[in-house]
Protein backbone atom coordinates (compact mmCIF):
# COMPACT_ATOMS: atom_id res chain seq x y z
CA UNK A 1 0.00 0.00 0.00
CA UNK A 2 1.50 3.71 -0.75
CA UNK A 3 -0.26 6.16 0.89
CA UNK A 4 0.24 10.06 -0.41
CA UNK A 5 -1.30 12.32 2.06
CA UNK A 6 -1.95 16.30 1.23
CA UNK A 7 -0.06 18.44 3.48
CA UNK A 8 -2.03 21.77 3.89
CA UNK A 9 1.17 22.89 6.02
CA UNK A 10 -0.71 24.04 9.21
CA UNK A 11 1.05 23.53 12.63
CA UNK A 12 -1.28 20.61 13.57
CA UNK A 13 -0.83 19.18 9.91
CA UNK A 14 3.18 19.24 10.74
CA UNK A 15 2.66 17.76 13.82
CA UNK A 16 0.50 14.63 12.26
CA UNK A 17 2.59 14.33 9.50
CA UNK A 18 5.92 14.91 9.82
CA UNK A 19 6.46 13.88 13.82
CA UNK A 20 7.90 10.44 14.55
CA UNK A 21 4.60 8.88 15.66
CA UNK A 22 2.92 8.08 12.53
CA UNK A 23 5.12 9.62 9.69
CA UNK A 24 6.37 6.28 8.64
CA UNK A 25 2.66 6.03 7.37
CA UNK A 26 3.37 8.54 4.42
CA UNK A 27 5.31 8.04 1.16
CA UNK A 28 4.91 11.35 -0.06
CA UNK A 29 3.10 14.58 1.09
CA UNK A 30 1.92 17.27 -1.67
CA UNK A 31 0.39 20.54 -0.82
CA UNK A 32 -3.01 20.82 -2.52
CA UNK A 33 -1.47 23.47 -5.05
CA UNK A 34 0.97 20.87 -6.04
CA UNK A 35 -1.53 17.91 -6.74
CA UNK A 36 -1.50 18.61 -9.96
CA UNK A 37 1.95 17.76 -10.68
CA UNK A 38 1.98 14.43 -9.06
CA UNK A 39 1.21 10.98 -10.88
CA UNK A 40 -1.74 9.51 -8.69
CA UNK A 41 -1.31 6.51 -10.00
CA UNK A 42 1.69 5.86 -8.02
CA UNK A 43 -0.59 5.39 -4.88
CA UNK A 44 -3.31 3.17 -4.01
CA UNK A 45 -4.42 5.79 -1.56
CA UNK A 46 -5.14 9.83 -0.91
CA UNK A 47 -5.59 10.99 2.40
CA UNK A 48 -6.64 14.33 2.91
CA UNK A 49 -6.48 15.60 6.33
CA UNK A 50 -9.07 17.71 8.71
CA UNK A 51 -9.35 21.63 7.80
CA UNK A 52 -7.83 21.29 4.56
CA UNK A 53 -9.64 24.51 2.76
CA UNK A 54 -11.66 23.66 0.83
CA UNK A 55 -11.07 25.89 -2.39
CA UNK A 56 -7.58 24.14 -2.36
CA UNK A 57 -8.91 21.20 -3.24
CA UNK A 58 -12.00 21.75 -5.33
CA UNK A 59 -9.56 22.50 -8.30
CA UNK A 60 -8.20 18.91 -8.22
CA UNK A 61 -12.26 17.33 -8.41
CA UNK A 62 -11.70 15.79 -12.00
CA UNK A 63 -8.09 13.98 -10.73
CA UNK A 64 -9.70 12.75 -7.59
CA UNK A 65 -12.62 11.50 -9.81
CA UNK A 66 -10.29 9.96 -11.98
CA UNK A 67 -8.92 8.25 -9.45
CA UNK A 68 -11.88 6.61 -7.92
CA UNK A 69 -12.95 5.70 -11.01
CA UNK A 70 -9.53 3.85 -11.74
CA UNK A 71 -10.14 2.00 -8.36
CA UNK A 72 -8.38 4.08 -5.67
CA UNK A 73 -9.29 4.95 -2.28
CA UNK A 74 -9.31 8.57 -1.19
CA UNK A 75 -9.93 8.79 2.52
CA UNK A 76 -11.29 12.13 3.92
CA UNK A 77 -11.63 13.74 7.26
CA UNK A 78 -13.66 16.44 8.58
CA UNK A 79 -13.97 20.10 8.92
CA UNK A 80 -12.71 20.20 5.16
CA UNK A 81 -16.28 20.34 3.09
CA UNK A 82 -15.34 17.19 1.06
CA UNK A 83 -18.72 17.45 -0.14
CA UNK A 84 -17.38 19.64 -2.82
CA UNK A 85 -14.70 18.36 -4.14
CA UNK A 86 -15.46 14.47 -3.69
CA UNK A 87 -18.62 13.06 -5.38
CA UNK A 88 -21.91 11.19 -4.10
CA UNK A 89 -22.86 12.64 -0.69
CA UNK A 90 -23.34 15.88 1.31
CA UNK A 91 -22.38 17.16 4.74
CA UNK A 92 -24.51 18.89 7.27
CA UNK A 93 -22.90 21.15 9.88
CA UNK A 94 -24.42 20.03 13.45
CA UNK A 95 -24.21 22.61 16.63
CA UNK A 96 -21.56 21.19 18.31
CA UNK A 97 -21.26 20.28 22.55
CA UNK A 98 -17.73 20.79 23.80
CA UNK A 99 -18.27 20.46 27.42
CA UNK A 100 -20.78 16.96 27.18
CA UNK A 101 -17.87 15.25 29.55
CA UNK A 102 -19.05 17.63 31.96
CA UNK A 103 -23.04 16.99 32.36
CA UNK A 104 -24.09 14.80 34.53
CA UNK A 105 -24.33 11.82 33.03
CA UNK A 106 -22.64 13.19 30.05
CA UNK A 107 -22.94 11.40 26.49
CA UNK A 108 -21.81 12.38 23.25
CA UNK A 109 -23.77 9.75 21.87
CA UNK A 110 -21.95 8.43 19.44
CA UNK A 111 -23.32 5.07 17.86
CA UNK A 112 -21.43 2.30 16.26
CA UNK A 113 -23.73 1.18 13.60
CA UNK A 114 -21.36 -2.02 12.11
CA UNK A 115 -19.56 -3.11 14.78
CA UNK A 116 -18.08 -6.11 13.34
CA UNK A 117 -16.59 -4.13 10.90
CA UNK A 118 -12.49 -4.91 10.36
CA UNK A 119 -11.36 -1.23 11.40
CA UNK A 120 -12.69 -2.46 14.96
CA UNK A 121 -10.03 -4.44 15.29
CA UNK A 122 -7.74 -1.11 15.31
CA UNK A 123 -10.35 1.40 16.94
CA UNK A 124 -12.67 0.86 19.88
CA UNK A 125 -15.68 2.82 20.48
CA UNK A 126 -14.19 5.33 22.83
CA UNK A 127 -11.60 6.07 20.08
CA UNK A 128 -14.51 8.11 17.97
CA UNK A 129 -15.68 9.96 21.02
CA UNK A 130 -14.44 13.53 21.70
CA UNK A 131 -17.03 16.07 19.55
CA UNK A 132 -18.70 16.41 16.65
CA UNK A 133 -19.02 18.82 13.72
CA UNK A 134 -21.54 17.36 11.68
CA UNK A 135 -22.81 14.31 9.38
CA UNK A 136 -23.42 12.82 6.19
CA UNK A 137 -26.04 12.31 3.38
CA UNK A 138 -24.53 9.38 2.51
CA UNK A 139 -25.38 7.55 -1.45
CA UNK A 140 -27.47 4.31 -0.73
CA UNK A 141 -25.56 1.44 0.01
CA UNK A 142 -22.56 3.27 1.79
CA UNK A 143 -21.42 1.03 4.80
CA UNK A 144 -21.82 3.23 7.80
CA UNK A 145 -19.75 2.52 10.75
CA UNK A 146 -20.50 5.21 12.96
CA UNK A 147 -23.63 7.37 13.70
CA UNK A 148 -24.06 10.38 15.67
CA UNK A 149 -27.06 10.21 18.39
CA UNK A 150 -29.75 11.12 15.73
CA UNK A 151 -28.32 7.97 13.75
CA UNK A 152 -26.95 10.25 10.97
CA UNK A 153 -23.60 8.95 9.55
CA UNK A 154 -20.23 10.58 11.05
CA UNK A 155 -17.98 7.67 9.89
CA UNK A 156 -18.45 5.54 6.48
CA UNK A 157 -17.12 4.01 3.42
CA UNK A 158 -18.52 4.56 0.05
CA UNK A 159 -17.76 1.93 -2.51
CA UNK A 160 -21.44 2.47 -4.18
CA UNK A 161 -20.86 6.09 -5.81
CA UNK A 162 -17.75 5.25 -8.18
CA UNK A 163 -15.46 1.98 -8.90
CA UNK A 164 -13.03 3.18 -5.88
CA UNK A 165 -13.52 3.53 -2.27
CA UNK A 166 -14.26 6.59 -0.50
CA UNK A 167 -13.70 6.75 3.71
CA UNK A 168 -15.48 10.06 5.02
CA UNK A 169 -15.74 10.97 8.27
CA UNK A 170 -16.87 14.47 9.62
CA UNK A 171 -14.45 13.50 12.71
CA UNK A 172 -11.42 16.09 12.97
CA UNK A 173 -8.56 13.82 14.65
CA UNK A 174 -5.45 15.29 13.21
CA UNK A 175 -6.59 19.03 14.09
CA UNK A 176 -6.69 17.85 17.67
CA UNK A 177 -4.04 15.50 17.85
CA UNK A 178 -1.88 17.82 16.09
CA UNK A 179 -2.78 20.79 18.90
CA UNK A 180 -1.76 18.05 21.53
CA UNK A 181 -5.42 17.97 23.29
CA UNK A 182 -8.33 15.93 23.11
CA UNK A 183 -6.61 12.66 23.85
CA UNK A 184 -9.09 10.44 21.78
CA UNK A 185 -7.95 11.67 19.15
CA UNK A 186 -4.30 10.32 19.29
CA UNK A 187 -6.22 6.83 20.26
CA UNK A 188 -7.99 7.37 17.13
CA UNK A 189 -5.22 7.66 14.59
CA UNK A 190 -3.48 5.15 16.52
CA UNK A 191 -5.74 2.22 14.91
CA UNK A 192 -6.93 4.43 11.74
CA UNK A 193 -3.83 5.12 10.20
CA UNK A 194 -2.63 1.44 10.49
CA UNK A 195 -6.00 0.35 9.46
CA UNK A 196 -5.90 2.23 6.10
CA UNK A 197 -2.12 1.04 5.60
CA UNK A 198 -4.28 -2.78 6.01
CA UNK A 199 -6.59 -1.78 3.17
CA UNK A 200 -5.74 -3.29 -0.38
CA UNK A 201 -6.97 -1.45 -3.25
CA UNK A 202 -8.95 -4.79 -4.99
CA UNK A 203 -10.45 -4.87 -1.52
CA UNK A 204 -13.81 -2.72 -1.27
CA UNK A 205 -14.58 -4.04 2.04
CA UNK A 206 -12.26 -2.58 3.74
CA UNK A 207 -11.07 -5.61 5.42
Amino acid sequence: MSLLAVNPGAYYHLESFESPRYREYFNQLVRPEDLGDVDLQAFDTILIPCRTPANRMIPHAPRLAAFLAQGGTVVATGESRSDLWLPGFRFHAQATNYWWWREAQGDLGIQITNPAHAIFNYLTPESLTWHLHGWFDLAEGADVIASNAEGKPILAIDTVTTRGRMVLTTLDPFYHHGSHFMPATTWFLDGFLPWIASLRSDNGNGV
